[in-house]
């Protein structure tokens, strides 16, 4: 296989790597940032509108513009937000995860129930008319939605009578209006990279989240990046929970487990059945090639070699401040950095919304740290070049 067709939210990530193992990769995705453009063979952008709702979106919209490629394309790889579309309707080789699996594994209600019979830690979970059955603090969330931007913690019945007044004055996708509660956990979020076969699994990193950073973000649940590796005496037993849980699933291909780990051990979250955001650090940390072991997965192998971190790796989300325009002078300077995910010129990008991405690498988590932090200011200091629009 050669010619392939990438379908997400945003799929820089995907492409690039697909490039360096020497695909000849495409994008259809709601951004084609500058460095997507660099990477892809050809990539067409998908209007999804202000609120990313992919329910706007429909097959035969989506078929016209996949055919307007004109490439024979061996196979189509649905990124965030495409995966229960419903490629598997078009006449395309899809290689993600069943439609039917993807629709239980995404919907963390249904998921709940999943693990409860597993016997897996799990924050207890309850549809959000049925919260008086927690004890507060809880979390509230979409049951189909991630990146945590809808997240709310809520403490205390004042903040819950907040959260129903926002609720109805905040535009939620219809994807993303159904809400639930968790029992809060309280530690330190991390994730566990995996690749499978339907009868293999190799957990290939952990991975420390790094979730509402203050000086990447306002917003305080958002996923704002990934340092690679995480170092925690969980280690091995969050990979052998992940190896068991994505056989036990069925998912094949680049897979990965969300877990708190709180004081009295690790705690799954969530699976993201799908290429994660993690990519980058991972990708760096570990020499690994995701897009290609995700590729010969589905041929049935795993072929990688004895895994060991080379490196430390991070990858960290700026979000905006505020409403900007980026023109041709910020877009200089920001390509002096070691960013990807680079905004086009004239690219409007409104407050809480994804600005760019840092990438580091070096000896130690506080050295990745340090040097995220170096080339954030770097990039504040840059922006301030824009006027609000």
């Amino acid at each position: 296989m050669k010619n392939i067709l990438v379908i997400g939210f945003s799929t820089r990530n995907i492409v690039c790597s697909g490039k360096r193992a020497g695909y000849n990769m495409y994008s259809i995705d709601a951004f084609c940032d500058y460095d997507l453009l660099q990477c892809s063979a050809g990539a067409k952008k998908l209007d999804i509108g202000e609120t990313f709702d992919v329910d706007n979106i429909c097959l035969e919209e989506l078929a016209g513009i996949i055919e307007s490629f004109n490439v024979a394309f061996d196979a189509i790889i649905p990124g965030s937000g495409f995966e229960t579309i419903g490629l598997e309707r078009l006449p395309y080789r899809v290689l993600g995860n069943e439609p039917e699996l993807m629709k239980e594994v995404s919907d963390k209600y249904r998921f709940s129930t999943l693990l409860k019979r597993l016997n897996i830690a799990h924050p207890k979970t309850v549809l959000l008319s049925e919260i008086d059955k927690l004890q507060l603090p809880a979390m509230v969330k979409p049951a189909c939605s991630g990146g945590g931007i809808f997240n709310t913690k809520v403490e205390n019945e004042d903040d819950l009578k907040a959260l129903h007044e926002k609720s109805r004055n905040t535009n939620i996708p219809a994807c993303k209006s159904i809400m639930i509660a968790q029992e809060y956990i309280d530690g330190t979020p991390a994730s566990v990279s995996v690749i499978s076969t339907k009868e293999k699994a190799i957990a290939i990193a952990v991975n420390e989240q790094l979730i509402g950073i203050p000086w990447l973000t306002k917003t305080p649940f958002a996923y704002c990046g990934n340092i690679t590796p995480y170092v925690t005496p969980y280690a091995s037993e969050m990979k052998k929970i992940s190896e068991e849980l994505i056989l036990e699933l069925g998912l094949v291909g680049s897979n990965g487990v969300d877990f708190i780990i709180s004081e009295n051990g690790p705690v799954v979250i969530e699976v993201n059945a799908r290429f994660q955001g993690s990519l980058d650090s991972v990708e760096m940390a570990t020499g690994i090639n995701l897009l290609d072991a995700h590729m010969k997965a589905f041929e049935g192998n795993i072929n990688i070699a004895e895994i060991s971190e080379i490196q430390y790796a991070g990858r960290a989300i700026v979000y905006a401040g505020r409403e900007m325009m980026v023109n041709e002078a910020v877009q200089k300077k920001l390509l002096e950095m070691n960013v990807c995910d680079i905004p086009n010129v004239g690219q409007v990008i409104n407050p809480e919304e994804p600005v760019i991405s840092v990438l580091c690498s070096g000896k130690g988590r506080e050295g990745i740290l340090a040097g995220i932090e170096e080339s954030v200011i770097f990039i504040g200091e840059s922006l301030n070049l824009l006027d609000s629009r």
